[in-house]
């Protein structure tokens, strides 16, 4: 078996790739920054946006609506509204934005600002009619939420939210990678019998596996687009690209070079990435799937499958309760309820396609009372610090992969006995 090699078998490599990163983020950066002072020219600009998220919030005895908008440049912004208005989600809408204190940090992370509506665009959307699609085939509202989450990076209620981090199961409500990487299986595994009948007929001169790539990108490219981008889709795309042009090469593809090749060039070519969380614990989870398969790629396809769903759970446990601090006594099952998810999500789309998308309704019910109770865990800055520092050492080091895995153990047990 010829083995593949490495892209970087150099240093000199490696820093003309860094330079090549460092020349397109400088450039995106120029780009964004001639758009924010097209922005700030005036004291206020308008633009058409999506509304994203529309929800209540009450604040020194006033109660109001916060609308997470998108414009058609690619900004992403909060204001806040009547408490009356209507619900606008996935709605476009003409405003009038404020601009005033504005900072260019504020513009390219995203920001708040007091606004005005102008118009409201009454024509609904493909992705209206697939929401609306979606709460026909439930009677409880918060499991349409929960599919819409699934299908189309809706988001979810904060007490929805709260539910499934107290299980440990956030990262499946909101899509991501792993949602993805189904998808693309899927679509493959649709695809490739179809196309190879017709290319031992009609074109037995072309490349298979480049032609199946091209058709799975294309369908993804369309999906990652109608999605509005999400932060988390948009690294796994990115290291789909990168994956199988290091593949189509003979590079090694299962390893730290790829993931760190390709969060270098999102942040280059799209820097808003560095202020997304969605974007950090999505490229985070992959982190500790090659980290996993650095000292134990050597085992067979069922101990890989039950080892990374246990490890990555642990080593991501850390991170989970610095950043959120929920955790429940069902927490743990979450490895159970990761691995059921990879037949479950296909599975659901059949059933909502001819006419059975309930069928599963009083489980996620079960699920969320499950998740009303839990405890709220904190770590310490200096903790979270130390577990970044053993799992960048553990990708050089035998003992410092041990020590990681006894160091998320220990917080593990410190959580459990935390809610016992």
């Amino acid at each position: 078996m010829i083995q593949r090699v490495s892209l970087f078998t150099s240093r000199r490599d490696f820093f003309i790739f860094l330079a090549f990163c460092f020349i397109f983020l400088s450039h995106s950066l120029y780009v964004e920054y001639k758009k924010f002072e097209e922005l700030t020219r005036f004291d206020s600009f308008l633009t058409k946006a999506t509304i994203q998220k529309q929800y209540t919030k009450a604040k020194n005895s006033r109660t109001y609506q916060v609308l997470k908008l998108k414009s058609s440049d690619g900004i992403t912004f909060y204001t806040k509204a009547k408490k009356d208005l209507q619900n606008l989600k996935d709605k476009e809408i003409e405003i009038e934005v404020w601009t005033k204190n504005l900072t260019f940090y504020d513009y390219i992370s995203s920001f708040f600002g007091y606004s005005k509506i102008i118009s409201i665009k009454e024509k609904e959307s493909l992705k209206s009619d697939l929401n609306t699609f979606i709460d026909n085939a439930h009677e409880n509202e918060q499991i349409a939420r929960l599919y819409q989450a699934l299908y189309l990076a809706e988001d979810v209620d904060s007490e929805m939210q709260n539910a499934f981090s107290n299980l440990g199961v956030s990262h499946i409500v909101a899509i991501s990678g792993f949602h993805l990487g189904i998808l693309s299986a899927i679509l493959y595994f649709l695809i490739s019998p179809i196309y190879k009948l017709a290319q031992n007929r009609f074109f037995p001169y072309t490349n298979a596996k480049r032609d199946l790539f091209f058709i799975t990108f294309s369908v993804l490219f369309a999906y990652v687009l109608f999605l509005d981008s999400p932060p988390s889709l948009v690294r796994s795309f990115g290291m789909f690209i990168v994956g199988f042009v290091l593949y189509d090469r003979g590079i090694e593809v299962f390893s730290m070079q790829t993931l760190l090749i390709a969060v270098l060039l999102l942040l280059a070519f799209f820097p808003r990435l560095f202020f997304s969380l969605g974007f950090w614990l999505s490229a985070g989870g992959v982190f500790y799937i090659f980290l996993f398969l650095i000292y134990f790629k050597h085992l067979n396809f069922i101990y890989q499958l039950l080892g990374i769903s246990v490890l990555v759970y642990l080593y991501m446990l850390p991170s989970s309760l610095f950043l959120f601090g929920n955790f429940s006594i069902y927490h743990p099952f979450s490895v159970i309820l990761s691995m059921l998810f990879t037949p479950f999500y296909p599975l659901s789309i059949v059933l909502h396609t001819v006419g059975f998308g309930n069928l599963f309704d009083s489980f996620f019910e079960w699920l969320l009372i499950l998740g009303e109770n839990g405890t709220k865990i904190s770590l310490s800055i200096y903790t979270f610090l130390l577990h970044i520092l053993l799992s960048f050492g553990a990708i050089y080091n035998r003992y410092a992969m041990s020590v990681l895995s006894l160091f998320s153990l220990f917080i593990f047990i410190y959580a459990v006995y935390e809610v016992a």
